[in-house]
């Protein structure tokens, strides 16, 4: 297993754990001050929590140094859209909302309700083109590593 793609791997890993977990609290805090509302109402960010929960375990369990978390491309990438689901969840939600544009980043430092809806948008962005990105380099890695042991056995 070649140093470099392990050092990005264990990279991507750790972000992708780091955006889940940013995600996650943000979203768990919501869904604690949001407990008197239906279950139903409430399912979006149920499913926003389970992708960050997920993404988490798995962020923790491929960063694990063996040889099979580059053939785990497959789940990166199902995770990836899933990530992507969960962006147009909360894009949806703020466009919904009295924050303004959802590109407007002005007052994302300010501690507030549209900061913190804001900061969930842009770790989940950020966490789906990050396990698109690890999705990528497992792919890279497994063909290499086929077509480099197809080229010894033929010789």
């Amino acid at each position: 297993m070649p140093v470099l793609s392990r050092i990005l791997s264990i990279a991507l890993r750790t972000v992708e754990i780091i955006c889940g977990a940013v995600v996650a609290g943000i979203i768990g805090y919501y869904l604690n001050s949001f407990d008197k509302l239906e279950t139903w109402s409430q399912a979006r960010w149920i499913y926003t929590e389970v992708v960050a929960a997920v993404s988490i375990i798995l962020g923790f369990l491929w960063l694990i140094p063996c040889s099979f978390g580059f053939f785990s491309w497959p789940f990166d990438v199902i995770i990836s859209c899933a990530w992507f689901a969960a962006f147009g969840i909360l894009v949806d939600t703020i466009h919904k909302s009295s924050c303004g544009s959802t590109w407007d980043w002005g007052g994302i430092t300010h501690g507030d309700s549209c900061g913190r809806w804001k900061a969930a948008e842009a770790f989940s962005f950020i966490s789906a083109c990050v396990w698109m990105v690890s999705g990528i380099v497992g792919i890279w890695f497994t063909f290499r590593s086929r077509r480099s042991s197809g080229l010894r056995s033929a010789v």
